[in-house]
C-alpha cells in the first residue's frame, strides 16, 4: 500500500471481538494468563501475547505496526515521547566507554542528552563541525557505535545526505539512527536510502494536533548485527537480565527493537498510555493530506519573507541558491518541510517585537502542528547550548523559527505583514 493508504489502514483490519472498525482502546494494566505455565511461557517469549502494558498494549501495537509500515521498517516501539525513544535508541546499542557521532544541526534537548546527560553514564558524543559525510567519518573510532542526524534538522532547516551518511556508518560497522520527525515518511523514508534505525517525536507532525505526547522508533530489520557482534555483545550474547536471552538468536533481524523493548521498555517505563496511542492513530490518518498543506504553505511564506525588505535571511532548503535544495530534490521530491528560520532588520529588539506582535501565530515551542507556530530558539528549545553550539545548530540570537500551519494562506500571510510591520515598520 501507499503511505496515504497505510497511513489508514495499517497494522489494523477490524477488532476480531466486536467487528469495531476504529481502534478500540485497551485501557487495562494488565492481561490475564490461562494458566501458570501460560504465563511463564508469555515472559520468556516463547508464545505470543500480552503481559502487562508497560511492555506491550493491544492498542499501542497497532500504532507500532502502523508507524513501521508507513517507514517500511520490520517493526517499531512506540513510547511516551520522542525524547524517551531517542534515549532508549542510543541506550540499545552504547554502553560506558563507548561513543555515538553526531551532525550540529540537533534539537536543542537531543544535544543536552547527548552532551550532557550521556556523558554522565560514560557514553561520549563526538559533534561534527557540519554536516558534511566526510566530517561524520572523521570522528568514528574503534569505540563508536552509531551515527546520528536528523533528516530535516530542528531548527536549522538543513537536508542531511542520508544515503552517503549511511555509507559512511556501515563501511564503520555501525548503524544510522536517523530522527525523521521533521519530514515524516510523507515526505521521506530515510530506511529507504539506508538508514538502519528511524525514530520520531509522534507529538510533532504524525500526531499533528498538538495534543498528545508520544515517540516511536522503527527498526528496519536489516543491519548485520552478527556480523560486527564485537561491536555489539550486547545484541550478540546472553543476556544475564533476562534468563541468558540471545537477542539475535531470538528476534533474528528486529534483534535491535527487541532489545530497546526487552531491556529498557521493560524496566525504565516510559511508557504510551492506550489512549494516546488511539489518539495519535487519529492524528496519523490525515497526515498525507495535512502535510501537502504544510508544504505549499511554507513555499509560500518563503517567497513572502524572502521577497521583503524587512527581512534580511530566510533559511529554507526550498530556494535554489540553498545548499541543501539538491538533497531536497533528492530526498524529499521537491517537496520543502514547512519548518524555516528568518532574521529580520533590526536583529534582536526588532526579533523580539515581531515575535511579541504575531496574532494568529501561536508562541510556543512545539512544531508540526496543524495550526501556525513561532518559536525564539535561543531563548527556548536551545537555551541550554553555548553561543557557539547555538550557530553550529543553525540559529542566533535574533533567530525566529516557523512552524506554517494549515490555515489559509492569505491569513498567514496578513499576520506575518503585520507583525513584521509593528517591529520594523511599513
Amino acid at each position: 500500500m501507499k503511505p496515504e493508504t497505510i497511513a489508514l489502514h495499517g497494522g489494523f483490519d477490524c477488532d476480531p471481538a466486536t467487528k469495531s472498525v476504529a481502534v478500540p482502546i485497551y485501557q487495562t494494566v494488565a492481561y490475564a494468563f490461562d494458566s501458570a505455565a501460560h504465563g511463564a511461557a508469555l515472559f520468556d517469549l516463547e508464545v505470543e501475547g500480552f503481559r502487562y502494558t508497560r511492555i506491550g498494549n493491544p492498542t499501542t501495537a497497532v500504532l507500532e505496526k502502523r508507524v513501521a509500515q508507513l517507514e517500511g521498517g520490520m517493526d517499531a516501539l512506540c513510547v511516551s515521547s520522542g525524547q524517551a525513544a531517542l534515549h532508549y535508541a542510543v541506550l540499545t546499542v552504547t554502553e560506558a566507554g563507548r561513543n555515538i557521532v553526531s551532525v550540529p544541526q540537533l534539537y536543542g534537548t537531543t544535544h543536552t542528552l547527548f552532551a550532557h546527560i550521556l556523558p554522565k553514564l560514560g557514553i561520549r558524543t563526538h559533534f561534527a563541525k557540519d554536516d558534511r559525510p566526510e566530517s561524520l567519518a572523521a570522528l568514528i573510532d574503534a569505540d563508536t557505535r552509531a551515527v546520528f542526524c536528523e533528516t530535516v534538522g530542528n531548527p536549522a532547516g538543513n537536508v542531511c545526505d542520508l544515503e552517503a551518511m549511511a555509507a559512511v556508518a556501515h563501511r564503520a560497522g555501525v548503524p544510522l539512527i536517523v530522527d525523521n520527525t521533521v519530514a515524516t515518511p510523507i515526505l521521506v523514508r530515510p530506511i529507504e536510502f539506508g538508514a538502519d534505525v528511524v525514530l520520531h517525536s509522534l507529538t510533532k507532525f504524525l500526531g499533528g494536533h498538538g495534543t498528545t505526547l508520544g515517540g516511536a522508533i522503527v527498526d528496519s530489520g536489516r543491519f548485520p548485527w552478527r556480523e560486527h557482534a564485537a561491536r555489539f555483545p550486547m545484541l550478540t550474547e546472553p543476556d544475564e537480565s533476562y534468563h541468558g536471552l540471545v537477542y539475535t538468536d531470538h528476534y533474528g533481524p528486529t534483534a535491535y527493537l527487541g532489545r530497546c523493548r526487552s531491556a529498557f521498555q521493560r524496566t525504565m517505563g516510559a511508557v504510551l498510555a492506550p489512549l494516546s496511542a488511539f489518539l495519535l492513530l487519529q492524528g496519523i490518518e490525515t497526515v498525507a493530506l495535512r502535510m501537502e498543506r504544510h508544504v505549499e504553505n511554507a513555499r509560500r511564506v518563503a517567497e513572502f519573507l524572502q521577497a521583503d525588505p524587512r527581512v534580511v535571511s530566510v533559511s529554507y532548503a526550498g530556494f535554489p541558491d540553498s545548499p541543501y535544495y539538491p538533497l531536497v530534490q533528492k530526498y524529499l521530491r521537491g517537496k520543502t518541510c514547512s519548518l524555516m528560520t528568518f532574521t529580520i532588520r533590526g536583529g534582536y529588539d526588532a526579533g523580539t517585537r515581531f515575535y511579541d506582535a504575531l496574532k494568529l501565530f501561536k508562541r510556543l515551542v512545539n512544531l508540526g502542528d496543524a495550526k501556525s507556530l513561532a518559536c525564539h530558539p535561543a531563548s527556548t528549545t536551545h537555551r541550554q547550548m553555548s553561543p557557539e553550539e547555538q550557530r553550529l545548530a543553525g540559529i542566533g540570537p535574533e533567530t525566529v523559527r516557523l512552524s506554517i500551519g494549515i490555515e489559509h494562506i492569505d491569513d498567514i500571510l496578513a499576520d506575518l505583514d503585520q507583525a513584521l510591520a509593528a517591529a520594523v515598520g511599513s
